[in-house]
């Protein structure tokens, strides 16, 4: 029998957490379609998959790829860990805009350059798949996108009407094909919307079968209120529920950790469908925004630079930055400025900072670290990406082992080459999964390699509602990855991000070659994933 693709001899991790077996798997159209002894066969590809694993294709719960798959769609430092899903669009999604929201966008760009012709999420999604594109893209709508779409960047709680439009704007973007509302709660203006307005928001997101996925409103001082709110919208929007990277932040709250846990597990009983992700670090990386109290940054960007320039507002927010406080999430006071360091700047005279730490930049300037922070900011006219020490190597273990926890880089896909080098990075964009699969399973052995296939594939496609993924079984998509279990391992650091993984050996896309032998193919086989109607998950 002839096929397009004929994978010979791997050892298959099918997504279900059962022991592998060998076997041969054939490929027509895209499709898997069949599974066996296929010895006798014939293909126009063939691919010897003795001595390696062969399973689905990864999928990355949480990625900030947009900007990059618009600059060149490659995605090569996903690609090289096995990835063929990244899913977008946490808090902020790319549409709806209006007019001002997509100027604001182009003035915000840094290193990567794009227009913004687009208004709706799906429109952006057409010219993402038009362009061209090596991995699949599924995408959120953002909370924060429908809110400063109808009340721009204020603290103002909406009327009936406002709310009416929200949900207007959530619907459509649900019926352009996104799995769910997503909202990323410790940011300025997304901090300003009250419990009440995401559970109308979630009602719609779930009235049209998609789920709701948050960043916490609080992963430190207040990681348990946090917790309980995504429970109550839960309950109340009836709604699949989604926590972005799981963690306590701050060592003082990593002891919460154990109630957290303990809360979930209790919501799950109580029959709420609350799943969780994580990434395989104990850094997060985020901007100097998560640094500043919110109030400051009312407004926009322009604003927040404005009210720094003004020595009564900077002491009054030098203040709070050096105040232990659950007014907003004090990132600064959870790391210390000898734990922010610095990697991503907009204007070329400030490159060379990244990859010095705040405190190493206020020594070389006789300054206190918060004025740098605030002088930084408006220098750059940039939030200023930073890579923060927050959280514990325990707490990420004993995340790590829990079965409904699945895993997102919540970090861009890069390549080491042109203007990507351009700033530094976390290295959770080119290790992630990679470290996961080697520093985790093989060498510590926290979880088996089935498992964790099984929550790189399985589990999150089934959260998304997304059928024929994730899954080694006649019919699904051909998303297929196949690597050297004694060889995959992340090699990217914080001091030298810009490292490709190693192990993957091939990958597909939609049965489309896009990793061959290790190396990047160049082709773009890639599709955009939109939830329909009928793949609801009831909670």
């Amino acid at each position: 029998m002839q096929f397009d693709t004929l994978i010979s001899g791997g050892t298959i991790y099918d997504g279900s957490g059962g022991e592998p077996y060998e076997a041969d798997i054939a490929l027509r159209s895209g499709i898997i379609v069949d599974i066996g002894n296929l010895k006798y066969a014939d293909a126009t590809l063939k691919i010897d998959a003795r001595g390696l694993a062969v399973s689905a294709g990864f999928i990355n719960m949480l990625s900030h790829a947009t900007r990059a798959l618009l600059h060149d769609g490659l995605s090569e430092s996903n690609i090289c860990q096995g990835v063929t899903l990244e899913v977008v669009g946490e808090g902020v999604s790319m549409g709806p805009l209006n007019d001002e929201m997509a100027q604001a966008m182009v003035g915000e760009q840094t290193d990567i350059k794009f227009d913004v012709k687009w208004r709706s999420l799906g429109e952006f999604l057409n010219r993402l798949q038009l362009k061209g594109i090596a991995t699949n893209v599924a995408s959120f709508v953002g909370a924060t996108t429908v809110r400063e779409y109808v009340l721009g960047q204020v603290d103002k709680r909406p009327d009936e009407r406002e709310i009416s439009m929200m949900r207007n704007l959530v619907s459509l973007a649900m019926s352009e094909g996104a799995v769910g509302l997503s909202s990323a709660l410790i940011y300025a203006p997304a901090c300003f919307a009250d419990t009440d307005e995401l559970v109308a928001l979630a009602e719609e997101a779930g009235k049209r079968g998609g789920i709701y996925a948050s960043h916490l409103r609080s992963e430190g001082d207040n990681l348990l209120e946090g917790v309980r709110e995504l429970i109550t919208i839960a309950a109340r929007a009836k709604i699949p529920c989604e926590i972005y990277h799981l963690k306590a932040a701050g060592k003082r709250n990593w002891s919460k950790m154990d109630q957290v846990l303990a809360e979930l597990d209790k919501a799950r009983s109580a029959g709420y469908r609350i799943t969780a992700d994580m990434y395989t670090y104990t850094r997060a990386q985020t901007g100097l925004d998560a640094a500043m109290p919110t109030w400051v940054q009312e407004g926009g960007l322009s604003q927040w630079i404005k009210r720094l320039q003004d020595p009564e507002i900077r002491a009054l927010v030098k203040q709070e930055m050096l105040s232990e406080t659950a007014e907003w999430e004090n990132g600064y006071m959870h790391a210390g400025p000898d734990g922010i360091l610095l990697v991503g700047f907009k204007t070329e005279h400030l490159k060379p900072l990244a990859g010095k730490t705040l405190k190493q930049i206020a020594d070389q300037r006789g300054q206190d670290p918060t004025d740098v922070a605030m002088d930084l900011v408006i220098e750059d006219g940039s939030r200023i990406e930073a890579v923060y020490s927050w959280m514990s190597e325990e707490n990420l273990v004993k995340q790590l082992k829990l079965p409904w926890i699945t895993f997102g880089s919540d970090g861009s896909s890069l390549s080491p080459s042109g203007v990507y080098l351009k700033s530094q990075n976390h290295p959770r964009a080119y290790g992630n999964f990679a470290r996961l699969l080697g520093k985790y399973v093989r060498d510590e052995k926290l979880i088996s390699l089935p498992e964790a296939i099984r929550r790189l594939t399985a589990l999150p496609a089934a959260n998304l509602g997304l059928l024929f993924r994730g899954k080694l079984d006649q019919g699904h998509a051909a998303d297929i990855a196949i690597f050297d279990p004694s060889k995959v391992r992340d090699l990217a650091t914080f001091e030298n991000a810009h490292q490709l993984s190693e192990g993957m050996v091939h990958v597909l896309v939609n049965g489309v070659p896009v990793l061959q032998n290790g190396k990047h193919t160049g082709a773009k086989p890639g599709l955009v994933l939109r939830r329909r109607m009928s793949h609801r998950m009831i909670c």
